[in-house]
């Protein structure tokens, strides 16, 4: 962790749940992440931490991320990453984008098949 004021630096608020695991212990706890840079992160959560502890963050589409705790103060806490990361994979859908919706979830009476209706078929309501 660096000295430098990192403050200034653009980061995105957001709301995601992330597993974290304390150097020397083998639990996983839930955080809230609160915001999220390059550089680091704002975690909530109820696991007892302390400035300077060493720990490794699970991060949606990036996975376990290793930093140290910047600042705390009551349940929420900093973490500097020991090496930058893509911010943006977190943000990203999980699935892949040309996944698109299951066909269960699509109502068929929105888009039906281009020419697989015959209007002169339909009854008038």
């Amino acid at each position: 962790m660096s000295g430098v004021d990192t403050r200034h630096v653009p980061r995105d608020s957001l709301f995601l749940l992330a597993s974290l695991r304390l150097d020397g212990d083998a639990a996983e706890h839930r955080v809230k992440v609160r915001n999220l840079s390059a550089g680091g992160m704002m975690a909530e959560g109820d696991v007892r931490v302390e400035r300077g502890a060493r720990l490794s963050v699970d991060l949606r589409n990036v996975g376990w991320v290793d930093g140290t705790v910047a600042w705390v103060q009551d349940k929420r806490f900093g973490i500097a990453f020991a090496e930058e990361i893509d911010a943006s994979r977190v943000r990203a859908q999980v699935a892949s984008p040309d996944a698109g919706t299951p066909r269960f979830t699509k109502p068929a009476s929105i888009m039906p098949l281009h020419g697989a209706v015959d209007p002169s078929r339909l009854r008038k309501l």
